[in-house]
């Protein structure tokens, strides 16, 4: 590619890069003298599983891999000790060393369903920072001053309404940024959320008298819902390990709207391929639902198999369309006594609790064998041996053996 088609390719599915004039620098040095850049993600383990919305910064990191730079994926787990106060109205709780490394090995197995691992390297900020005495902490902690570290807003906010702000939270920024110095780092990438961290990665560069880094941010990823960003917590997510079949069934469930934007930030089809097929879906070409199939059987190959994503999509076809049962439901054995039916549900973990049973109950969310169940107040019993066909909204089904 030459200079401006790789900034193109770099742009999809950017908010920011600051500032694009050193990129072009940066790649035109490299292709001049043949060095690769050094470009970095970080991420911190403090969950086990990786979702949608996370890939969006990994999909980034791999352009700058195929555009044959060095990637860098930095696991911080002594950042993650902390905790990245990003966003957050309370100090977050401390995890312990043995949790953070747990995590880690997860990171390392997922980001290869995306990354080549043979041209990845993976760090870990505790090389330099378990290293690192309390002579330095000090005097990396002399580069920054704390003004410049209360500029951020959810600090600032904290403090206007007199919610606690633990030192080390502060520290945050600075060690993060202090990676970057460690890594020699020319890109650093992450989502906007972390804007602040990135930044300072590229003011200690200046300190430690390195050439500052470019940043470059991506959007957060909206969730299911099309309203929050994809999370674990609101249980709007994806997991990029969860069965081929969840992954279909979440992806056809999102909005026409936020196809698109899935499409932008979850493929690698670039903007006037996406533009196009939005138009054929606008003047009546193309139905929208077979191009959300498109999108659910591209992302479910990245992650799982093309087989696989076929094999899913027969599976949604015959439960929705042709509202059979899936071949495979988990089973769960129940004693073989009468249960009220919100009770059932939650002992074999269809709903959380008594109250939200009911709930799915009284909006018909709720069938046995086939046959939807229109009061809470129904008795379920069966004799030992016997076993019912529960389902929970459209995707959730489960086999009860009674014992």
């Amino acid at each position: 590619m030459t200079i401006d088609e790789q900034l193109a390719f770099l742009r999809k599915g950017a908010v920011e890069i600051i500032r694009e004039e050193d990129l072009r620098a940066k790649l035109e040095k490299s292709a001049r003298t043949g060095r690769p850049l050094r470009v970095k993600l970080g991420a911190d383990p403090t969950a086990p599983d990786i979702h949608l919305g996370h890939t969006v910064v990994i999909r980034k990191l791999r352009a700058f891999q195929e555009l044959g730079h060095t990637v860098i994926f930095l696991i911080g787990d002594f950042t993650g000790l902390i905790g990245d106060p990003s966003g957050k109205t309370a100090t977050r709780p401390l995890l312990t060393r043995e949790e953070i490394n747990a995590n880690a090995e997860t990171y390392k197995r997922q980001i290869f369903k995306l990354l080549d691992q043979d041209k990845t390297e993976i760090r870990f900020n505790s090389e330099w920072m378990d290293a690192m005495d309390a002579v330095g902490l000090v005097r990396l902690a002399s580069h920054v001053t704390v003004k410049q570290i209360l500029e951020r807003d959810d600090f600032e906010q904290r403090l206007a309404e007199n919610r606690p702000l633990a030192l080390h939270e502060v520290l945050y920024p600075l060690v993060m940024g202090y990676d970057s110095v460690a890594l020699s780092a020319d890109v650093e990438l992450g989502g906007t959320d972390q804007k602040f961290n990135l930044l300072m990665g590229r003011n200690l560069q200046r300190e430690y008298n390195q050439e500052p880094q470019v940043v470059l941010t991506t959007p957060l990823l909206e969730g299911t819902d099309g309203v929050e960003k994809m999370s674990k917590s609101l249980g709007n997510f994806i997991g990029i390990d969860e069965p081929p079949r969840e992954m279909f069934g979440k992806i056809m469930s999102i909005s026409d709207e936020l196809m698109w934007r899935y499409y932008e930030l979850l493929t690698d089809l670039t903007v006037g391929e996406i533009k196009q097929m939005s138009n054929r879906a606008a003047n009546g070409e193309v139905n929208p639902r077979d191009i959300k199939v498109e999108l659910a059987k591209r992302i479910i190959t990245d992650f799982h198999s093309k087989s696989a994503a076929d094999a899913a999509e027969e599976e949604f076809n015959r439960v929705f369309r042709r509202k059979e049962v899936p071949d495979e439901i988990e089973e769960r054995e129940v004693e073989a006594a009468p249960w009220s039916l919100p009770r059932l549900l939650v002992r074999v973990e269809l709903a959380p609790s008594v109250a939200e049973a009911r709930r799915l109950i009284e909006q018909g969310g709720v069938r046995i064998g086939g046959v939807r169940q229109a009061s809470p107040s129904i008795v379920v019993s069966a004799k030992t041996g016997e076993e019912s066909l529960l389902q929970v909204g459209k995707r959730r089904f489960l086999r009860v053996r009674w014992l």
